[in-house]
């Protein structure tokens, strides 16, 4: 018997998909206002702000380094995934071996053929742009000490909880076999690669296990009572708590708007990002709608924007994105490639592994 069914097999690559090309969507939507404060975007877009893509970075659905650290990370979770057959299972090592290569994005002109170790996704030189990236995640993966290992215990940049460490959690979440605990644990121990402040690492942890609850067909409500209970259990946990149920309250303020997404903050920072796309995600009426509200406010768009495409994609699989947006999305074929591979993994590994096109998409050691 298989370990998974079918129809598992099929709602399990819907859900991925969904969770990549969402936040990707949302990312995108927010890209070309980001900087920009709700004024300025009434202003120049009309009374209900964007309704679509808007150009930036010179064309329109760019991604910015949201969608590019997401899909490093869920480059790093799949070899880490293969790493197991080698008797070695460190998947943060994984990952942030996965975090050099995207920095090595942000600072080449394209992929160096000389490393054997970039794969396939190291080779997409369309990833070869910089989009804004945080300081904390280029600081982290930089210097003379960028091999180094950040840990809880001795983090990277310990007083950094900026929204870098959040926007690229979705992806531990879709280890939908993994107990939601040892998923919490594994995105914080990934968040700390570059950001030491425990909020940070803790808003991590909670969109995690979100995503998490919702990709193993559960509701955004079951995620977030699970991640409160979770945050419970840790130290410094009371801004990501407080930002948590702060979201949960304003559902139940009134009528969703931009200026109640603003009573959470402007998303600069892990706690707010987090709490405003899980709210824009609850109120939604469908996922164009949840994504409009997300993007349309003074502050960080585009990752508000990608948290809340995340958690979307997940619960509703990618037949529920809105298609004109999914069309025009930059890489759209890269993000489907690779979740399509990352669901391979998990469902049909030991088939794929030892094979020379696998070693070669996904080189480990």
């Amino acid at each position: 018997m298989p370990l998974w069914s079918r129809a598992q097999q099929q709602d399990f690559r819907s859900r991925v998909r969904g969770c990549l090309l969402g936040g990707a969507v949302g990312d995108a939507l927010g890209a070309g206002i980001e900087f920009d404060s709700l004024e300025k975007i009434r202003a120049a877009h009309g009374e209900r702000g964007v309704t679509g893509y808007v150009p930036a970075y010179g064309r329109r659905g760019a991604v910015t380094d949201d969608t590019q650290m997401s899909l490093f990370t869920l480059d790093g979770l799949i070899r880490a995934h293969i790493s197991r057959d080698t008797g070695t299972w460190h998947p943060p090592t994984d990952v942030h071996r996965a975090y050099l290569r995207w920095h090595a994005t942000q600072r080449d002109w394209g992929p160096d053929e000389r490393r054997a170790d970039l794969g396939w996704l190291g080779r997409e030189e369309w990833l070869y742009a910089q989009r804004a990236p945080g300081q904390a995640c280029l600081s982290g993966l930089s210097g003379p000490d960028a091999e180094r290992l950040g840990t809880v215990e001795a983090p990277r940049n310990p007083h950094s909880k900026g929204c870098g460490t959040v926007m690229r959690a979705a992806p531990f979440g879709l280890l939908t076999a993994w107990d939601p605990g040892l998923v919490f644990q594994l995105a914080v121990e990934c968040s700390v690669l570059t950001h030491g402040h425990p909020t940070g690492y803790l808003s991590a942890g909670a969109l995690a296990v979100i995503v998490h609850a919702v990709a193993r067909g559960g509701t955004l409500e079951e995620g977030v009572h699970l991640a409160l209970a979770l945050l419970s259990e840790r130290p410094q946990h009371e801004e990501t708590t407080a930002a948590l149920r702060g979201a949960l309250d304003a559902v139940r303020a009134g009528e969703p708007s931009a200026e109640r997404i603003e009573t959470l903050g402007e998303g600069w920072v892990a706690e707010e990002a987090l709490a405003i796309g899980l709210y824009c995600a609850l109120v939604a009426e469908d996922v164009r709608t949840g994504l409009l509200l997300a993007v349309n406010h003074s502050g960080d768009s585009d990752s508000t924007g990608a948290i809340c495409g995340n958690l979307l994609g997940a619960l509703h699989g990618e037949t529920a994105l809105p298609a004109g947006l999914v069309a025009e999305l930059e890489g759209r074929g890269t993000i489907l490639q690779l979740a399509d591979d990352f669901v391979l993994e998990l469902t049909a590994g030991p088939e794929l592994h030892g094979t020379p096109v696998w070693a070669e998409r996904y080189p480990t050691g």
